[in-house]
């Protein structure tokens, strides 16, 4: 599954994935983005979609990654239809920087399914 990727960090655990150097559990693939399922799942469906070009944050984007964003939400949907989880309802959660715990600084959106999740508490 290794993608072609023009901009890569060397140290990134999701780069190393997209260029084949570390195994992934993929469920889909585009030439923007690629959704694997996550190590350590929060809910019976957790999936990451991940831009294939590394950026770091949401805020770091800009208009010219208008195509990436967008095909961020079509994997996510066609992910959560393949999955089964589409009509019960998905979440799609994007954390941004250390307050809101984004573990790897390569930007990634949670796709949270397959069970009735908890409210959004802030605590």
């Amino acid at each position: 599954h290794a993608m072609e990727n023009k901009r890569m960090e060397q140290n990134c655990i999701f780069c190393k994935i997209a260029a084949g150097e570390m195994p992934g559990d993929f469920v889909y693939c585009d030439d923007h983005v690629f959704v694997i399922r996550d190590i350590a799942p929060l809910a019976p469906v957790h999936l990451l979609v991940i831009p294939i070009r590394h950026i770091e944050t949401l805020t770091s984007l800009t208009p010219d990654d208008d195509p990436m964003v967008v095909a961020m939400l079509h994997a996510a949907r066609h992910s959560a239809l393949r999955e089964g989880i589409a009509e019960g309802g998905y979440r799609l959660i994007i954390n941004q920087g250390p307050n809101a715990h984004q573990e790897v600084p390569h930007m990634h959106m949670h796709v949270l399914g397959g069970v009735r999740l908890r409210g959004m508490g802030l605590k």
